[in-house]
């Protein structure tokens, strides 16, 4: 059996997925904000043993509808590697209906159109890409690997290919006092691009993240949870478009979900009753110490404020 090293880290819709890793870590791994791949030495799976747990797990009865190629970014392999992995899997699962990973901009940019429909002729159908702000100022100090135009022409390929687009987006990651103009700035990404899902995976501080050098040297000063809370209020306000959304707010313990546009109103309440809630107090979700529970670690609270 494959031991999976490091986190997992899959987007909520793949909760009921088969995962397969096929590498170890993330071949980008250059987010300021991101720690989940950090403490990993990048390597790509030997193609044997990803086809050895193929195998395994056909062996022993499995028939997954659904795969997710783990880790980070599986979508940027170079193209003959995925190719055969793919292959693989139609071997081993012909009924396998859809094949789904995390992409970048880039990695979709630098395929041509002719590899981006033999990847749906294999299966892959949902894409994951790390959008997270609609502000080109932000994705570049963040070193996001792509500004909006970019993005705009990657999502209208993939699409183009018979992909979804689905988007990973940080309310909070724009800092203090642009929740609004992000928001809005995301609003009209996500209008005109339409993903199929929206996650939002609102920012949260590790010690060991360059992003948090920059808060001690003043270089970005994060926004509160209530101004991440209020910046995600004025999304959903402002999304037009048909999108199932999900929100986590990990030191809140706080989610509010729903299909958009029917859903607005009872995800806005819900959001007004939280800020209401945290009141006026400046809350911010930053995190110390190495224990992978980001509540509790032997029984001590390791969020500060």
């Amino acid at each position: 059996m494959m031991e999976y090293e490091g986190q997992i880290c899959r987007a909520p819709m793949e909760r009921s997925s088969f995962m397969l890793p096929i590498m170890v870590g993330c071949s980008y791994n250059r987010c300021r904000f991101c720690n989940l791949f950090r403490h990993l030495q990048y390597r790509e799976l030997p193609v044997t043993q990803i086809e050895a747990e193929l195998a395994r797990v056909r062996n022993v009865g499995g028939s997954p509808r659904r795969i997710f190629l783990g880790d980070g970014n599986a979508f940027a392999q170079k193209s003959q590697r995925l190719l055969a992995i793919l292959e693989l899997i139609r071997h081993y699962f012909p009924d396998c209906e859809e094949i789904n990973m995390d992409a970048t901009v880039t990695s979709i940019l630098n395929r041509s159109d002719e590899e981006l429909d033999t990847f749906w002729r294999l299966g892959v159908r949902h894409l994951y890409l790390g959008i997270e702000s609609g502000l080109d100022d932000v994705l570049a100090f963040m070193e996001k690997d792509h500004n909006q135009e970019q993005a705009y022409e990657a999502v209208g390929r993939l699409k183009q290919a018979g992909m979804i687009f689905d988007a990973h987006i940080m309310t909070g990651v724009a800092g203090r006092d642009r929740g609004t103009e992000n928001a809005e700035a995301l609003a009209e990404f996500l209008n005109r691009t339409k993903p199929a899902h929206v996650v939002n995976f609102s920012m949260f501080l590790h010690k060991e993240v360059p992003l948090y050098q920059n808060i001690l040297d003043g270089s970005f000063i994060p926004a509160s949870e209530r101004e991440n809370l209020e910046e995600e209020r004025r999304l959903i306000e402002g999304l037009k478009a048909e999108i199932l959304y999900d929100g986590f707010h990990d030191f809140i313990s706080f989610r509010v979900r729903g299909r958009l546009p029917g859903d607005k109103e009872k995800m806005t309440a819900r959001l007004e009753e939280a800020i209401r809630n945290i009141g006026e107090t400046e809350t911010y979700s930053y995190v110390r110490g190495e224990c992978p529970d980001l509540e509790k670690c032997d029984g001590k609270k390791i969020w500060i404020s």
